[in-house]
């Protein structure tokens, strides 16, 4: 037992211990207050247990029963004539009814308990009616009641209660938007419920210091946090809404609005119909209705949006009544309304937050995104006067304060400048909101996080391309495409060699997923495998996102200049979508041409890639040679428009949007006889070209299970390259094969290989001991120089936040990989042998790997099959 938790057998025997119980494990305050009930207690011992059992049914959001518990233990209070235990029981009583919305009856109790209470009773009772006020947002009779409170516990040494206390001013300070003084206090707390053995307590308070962290803009510090209080919630058997809730922005800062929403929802539907904590279901739809909105659905939340609003109003929460509000005004204005009505709307919600001068800080500044919301209103209805002000107002906050926020400030100071038709003034704004969102990118050490939080800056960017093109200024256009282009692969993430935890878990995965793989299983055991899966990498993406960043932007600022001066020979085509519309911009030679294509052809793109499916995996087709020049055709023009015609001979380097990344750009007449590698972004491509193969030249060779060839082409390339690492059939495992990648100079993997769309962090590649994923590729030190990846859509990716790619191939760049061949269609392993030995032959005369595969493509011949499996391969890097 921990210092002062009290022995549930010890509690039977002195029910007065049973109070502290409740608020350390819950459970066990349950059975012990229900055996004393058993044992004919006094009226003094039935009240206590009675009041045990409320307080825990409260805390579960079993109001009814709760209330109906403490009105027994308050007539037995009564009958024992025990006033200090009848106003302990009414205070009691009052925080419950204040939870189910009767927050006026709640308050007139703790009133009246207040009045009644005489010594160290009344600290305990003015606690409560500051929590309840807490809640309500009336923050200064909040801090009132504490300060008077909190004398009583110093005074007498109750150390729980004095943390009790510190932890609802932590709240009132963050109320009063002093976070400092709000983290000193739960910080204290926390040591004193650690010392007192309050666990369920004790992880509200590591709850509480994750919401401080994520205040302050800290995100895997707060992550940190709140999985640890999560854990240790699950571990006493309890549900804490609040933790769904701040959960939920911790998500919506990461950029993961889909994830946040499908929390929010599940927690939803965990509630009763009727009853539950009115106060935390309130939240739970507000925090919904935020997460539904950020993730395109904006009828849901309005919905959410109504409900929770009309729950505040019925408590008397005026700062909450107007946050649902503001949900409310944006999600009409996403749907495309820009009445002078919804302005109207807008400007009141922005007043009444202003009014109410809560943190800015907490939940993105609220205020600040009312302006921000009535200035895009006004501004759509052409009206710069009534713009201005709210605009002004949004854009105070832009020197200051954590990242996110500032970056919000500035791109309102961005749309004023805009629409004052200031172009240097809008740029700088732009350039100013996307360093405040790189420097949130480099506080996170996870590659997902970084990806998906750039979605934060995808207006910012967009505003400076379409100040670009207004002004026909191509190279600025290019310049700011690739500003915020693939920017979470700048740097790699942080080191996670030495994490034995992870490296157990991904084990332990590997093992499950292999278990899986078995034909022959009844469906209890593959419905429990499955749901250890699903467990083992749930663990596996929490560890990951909790990793500090620990690096500087890598690459340093990218010119326009320095990429002129390596491309050389070579010619760029960048594709660059602004507002849904695509454009082509062509450098060759220092000259940079521009050129509209109109709609993103993604029918197109997936009309060709089904062809060369077709052709990979059917009986051979008489038509195939006049399907796949048809296809390469048609896709050209859909994606390269006229831009196709003027570029000339020699090597290209293709930049796509992310929407675009997988597509055979071989197959196109104007590519197909030539060098063509794709990056993400130029500035990857720049990176990969400068990188420095490792001194010793050391070959890998690998050979995954269930191939139809069994790996054929391995053998022959052992004689090519006698000194390889050789790694397969049986001993491809992962600690094997991680070792031999880590720092070759090149790599061959032929194994089969999963893209996984739900989750691209979790896609794979085959071995032995089961699925090798990204999160294990980012345990390398370095990653191979030159990787081959022999097997089907090896360099397929997800496309995510502003302009990211997730998946294998681009996790492996900010890792030391300069260049990588990978399929983007599903391959035939028989015809991809003799594509693979031609690469090789390439590579052996000294060419680079986009020389290697253009020349493996000529090698081909006129046979559809190999034609269609050499062009569903690529080069990207560099």
């Amino acid at each position: 037992m921990e210092p002062g938790d009290p022995d549930t057998a010890a509690v039977r025997s002195d029910p007065a211990r049973l109070l502290a119980l409740t608020l350390s494990r819950p459970q066990d305050a349950l059975a012990a207050a229900r055996s004393v009930l058993a044992g004919h207690p006094s009226a003094y011992d039935a009240s206590l247990a009675h009041q045990a059992i409320g307080i825990v049914l409260r805390d579960r959001g079993n109001l009814a029963g709760a209330i109906a518990e403490l009105k027994e233990g308050l007539r037995l209070a009564r009958a024992s004539g025990q006033p200090e235990r009848e106003v302990d029981v009414q205070a009691t009583l009052g925080v419950t009814l204040a939870w189910t919305g009767r927050s006026r009856q709640g308050l007139a109790l703790l009133d009246r308990a207040v009045a009644a209470s005489r010594g160290d009773l009344t600290g305990r009772v003015l606690m409560r009616r500051a929590f309840v006020f807490l809640d309500l947002g009336r923050f200064h009779e909040a801090h009132q009641d504490l300060s008077r409170a909190l004398p009583y516990f110093r005074r007498t040494g109750d150390t729980v209660w004095e943390a009790r206390s510190l932890t609802h001013r932590a709240a009132v300070f963050l109320g009063l938007g002093l976070p400092g003084r709000a983290a000193a206090d739960y910080a204290r707390a926390e040591e004193m419920y650690a010392t007192s053995g309050q666990e369920f307590e004790y992880a509200k308070a590591r709850h509480n210091s994750g919401c401080v962290a994520l205040i302050r803009g800290d995100l895997p510090e707060a992550l940190t946090y709140l999985d640890d209080a999560r854990n240790r919630y699950d571990a006493l058997g309890e549900t804490n809404l609040d933790l769904v809730v701040d959960r939920c922005s911790a998500l919506l800062a990461a950029g993961l609005a889909e994830e946040a929403a499908q929390e929010t929802v599940a927690a939803l539907s965990r509630l009763p119909p009727e009853g539950g904590i009115a106060y935390k279901k309130a939240e739970v739809l507000f925090a919904a209705a935020t997460a539904a909105l950020a993730a395109g659905r904006p009828g849901d939340a309005r919905e959410h949006a109504r409900r929770a609003r009309r729950l505040f109003r019925t408590q008397g929460r005026p700062h909450w009544e107007a946050r649902a509000t503001l949900v409310l005004v944006e999600a009409r204005y996403a749907v495309g309304e820009h009445s002078i009505s919804l302005l109207r709307y807008a400007e009141q919600v922005a007043a009444r937050l202003d009014a109410i001068r809560v943190c800015e800080a907490i939940r993105v500044g609220e205020a600040m995104q009312a302006h921000l919301l009535a200035g895009r209103i006004a501004l759509s209805r052409g009206s710069l006067t009534q713009a201005g002000p709210h605009l002004e107002h949004a854009a105070k906050s832009r020197r200051g304060g954590p990242p996110l926020p500032r970056s919000v400030a500035w791109l309102a100071r961005a749309l004023q400048a805009d629409a004052r038709g200031d172009a240097r003034a809008t740029v700088i704004a732009c350039a100013r909101g996307l360093d405040a969102l790189e420097e949130h990118q480099m506080r996170l050490g996870a590659t997902e996080l970084r990806a998906y939080g750039t979605a934060h800056g995808a207006e910012l960017a967009t505003l400076a391309q379409r100040d670009a093109l207004k002004r026909g200024d191509v190279k600025r256009l290019l310049f700011w495409s690739e500003r915020w282009r693939a920017t979470a692969l700048a740097a790699r993430s942080a080191p996670i060699r030495e994490d034995k935890e992870l490296a157990a878990e991904l084990e332990a995965l590997r093992s499950v997923s292999r278990l899986l793989g078995e034909t022959e299983m009844a469906a209890s055991r593959r419905n429990a495998l499955e749901r250890e899966r699903r467990r083992l990498e749930a663990a596996v993406q929490a560890r990951t996102r909790r990793r500090p960043g620990s690096h500087k932007p890598g690459g340093g600022e990218f010119t326009l200049d320095e990429l002129f001066d390596e491309l050389g020979q070579n010619t760029l085509i960048e594709l660059v979508t602004v507002d849904s519309a695509l454009y082509v911009i062509i450098v060759k030679g220092r000259r940079v041409s521009l050129h509209t294509v109109g709609d993103i052809p993604e029918r197109d793109v997936q009309m060709t890639r089904f062809v060369l499916r077709r052709l990979a995996h059917r009986p051979s087709q008489p038509d195939g040679e006049l399907m796949l020049k048809h296809g390469g055709t048609r896709l050209e023009a859909a994606v390269l428009g006229d831009a196709a015609a003027g570029l000339g001979d020699g090597p290209v380097v293709v930049i796509p949007p992310a929407r675009l990344g997988a597509v055979p750009w071989t197959l196109m007449p104007s590519l197909r006889d030539r060098a063509v590698t794709v990056a993400p972004s130029a500035s990857t491509w720049l990176r990969a070209r400068q990188m420095r193969p490792p001194a010793p030249r050391r070959v890998a060779l690998v050979v995954g299970p269930g191939l139809a060839t069994m790996g054929a082409e391995v053998a022959p390339l052992r004689s090519r390259y006698p000194e390889a690492v050789v790694h397969g059939h049986g001993d491809a495992t992962a600690d094997h094969v991680l070792s031999a990648l880590d720092g070759a100079w090149l790599a061959h993997i032929a194994a089969h290989s999963t893209f996984r769309a739900d989750n691209p962090m979790f896609s794979s590649i085959l071995l032995d001991d089961g699925p090798l994923t990204v999160h294990d590729f980012e345990r390398l030190g370095r990653a191979p120089y030159q990787l081959v990846l022999a097997g089907c859509d090896s360099g397929v990716a997800a496309p995510v936040g502003a302009d990211e790619l997730l998946g294998r191939v681009s996790s492996l760049g900010p890792l030391g990989a300069a260049g990588i061949v990978a399929s983007v269609v599903p391959v035939n392993d028989v015809a991809a042998v003799p594509l693979m030995l031609a690469l090789h032959d390439a590579l052996q005369r000294g060419a680079t790997l986009p020389e290697a595969l253009a020349a493996a493509r000529q090698a081909a011949g006129e046979d559809p099959l190999a034609q269609a499996t050499a062009h569903s391969f690529m080069a990207l890097g560099a």
